[in-house]
């Protein structure tokens, strides 16, 4: 048996090791950092819940533009493969261009400015027969397929220029009570060339008894553009599914009008670049005709001798990589 005084020390020190315990389980969140730990994760779970917030918020709108951005690329796509499929001939070439002239007055055409060049080449400077076959190849085969598509780039140019306008009558008479064709009649008499040809061509494929989806497809086929491919869909789903065709036809004639104020800002912005690149092309063959003019004897050399004709061949090679990089970069996609 344990006597009194001992008794009494086993309680104090059970007392004491109770109440150490009872402060440590107090102290020990302070001391450990599980109360940090718990604050920190508290506030990382508000800002998550704070993020799927605003995530939820901005769903619809990144669900629109995700779905604008699929549909331009499926547009872009089925373009991309129809042009692949389609096979452009010449007589396509020169309806694209408005000219009325069969591929064969072209070929006729071709060979005769050919001929022009090589002779022009042959007796205007001392040349050689090499010299004179490689110019009549370049102007029966370069110079009028380069010519053809400056106009096919014209006439397509003046085409989108009166398109939005075009549109904008057929809105307005569909609104005051027009049918389609009535109206499609109305741009071919009164719009300015090319367009008035082109959409009395699609009128007359209608009384001929093409569809009108048909007449738009060959209209796409003569004019490649999107602008016109764009009109061609608005108008096949309308007919299709139905709708307000005004207010689709009034929205893409918005549409087009943007588009067609941004090709000419930037036209306007690439101006400076261009003409740089224009005058640092130029100059050095210029450079080089001046000074055949006034020192012939001194430039002579580079075309009569091995090494001059071997650095005016490398001079021409990195001329035209220059002229192709310069492109590349004034060449705006948009």
């Amino acid at each position: 048996m344990l006597d009194a005084h001992t008794q009494q020390l086993l309680v104090a020190a059970m007392i004491a090791l109770g109440a150490a315990g009872v402060i440590f389980a107090v102290i020990y969140p302070y001391i450990s950092g599980e109360r940090r730990k718990d604050k920190r994760v508290q506030v990382v779970k508000e800002a998550s819940k704070s993020r799927r917030i605003a995530a939820s918020a901005g769903n619809a709108s990144e669900a629109a533009a995700n779905r604008k951005k699929n549909v331009a690329e499926s547009l872009k796509e089925i373009e991309n493969r129809q042009k692949a499929k389609e096979k452009v001939t010449l007589r396509l070439r020169l309806e694209r261009a408005g000219l009325d002239v069969s591929p064969r007055d072209f070929y006729i055409a071709s060979i005769i400015s050919g001929i022009l060049c090589g002779a022009a080449v042959h007796f205007g400077t001392s040349s050689t027969p090499m010299m004179t076959l490689v110019a009549g190849f370049i102007g029966t085969f370069g110079l009028p397929r380069w010519f053809l598509s400056k106009l096919v780039k014209r006439y397509q140019h003046k085409f989108i220029s009166e398109l939005a306008n075009a549109i904008d009558v057929v809105v307005r008479g569909v609104k005051s009570g027009l049918p389609l064709n009535e109206c499609l009649q109305v741009i071919a008499r009164e719009s300015p060339e090319p367009l008035a040809s082109e959409f009395r061509e699609v009128v007359e494929e209608q009384r001929m008894g093409v569809p009108l989806a048909d007449a738009l497809d060959r209209l796409c086929r003569r004019v490649p553009l999107a602008e016109v491919r764009f009109l061609t869909i608005v108008i096949s789903i309308q007919q299709q599914a139905g709708g307000n065709l005004s207010e689709a036809l009034g929205n893409l004639s918005g549409v087009l009008r943007d588009r067609f104020r941004l090709q000419m800002k930037v036209k306007a912005l690439s101006a400076e670049a261009k003409a740089s690149a224009m005058v640092l092309a130029s100059l050095p063959p210029g450079v080089m005709s001046m000074v055949y003019m006034t020192s012939p004897e001194y430039i002579t050399p580079l075309f009569t001798t091995t090494p001059g004709k071997f650095m005016v061949a490398v001079g021409a090679g990195w001329m035209l990589c220059g002229v192709l990089i310069m492109r590349k970069m004034i060449n705006f996609k948009f």
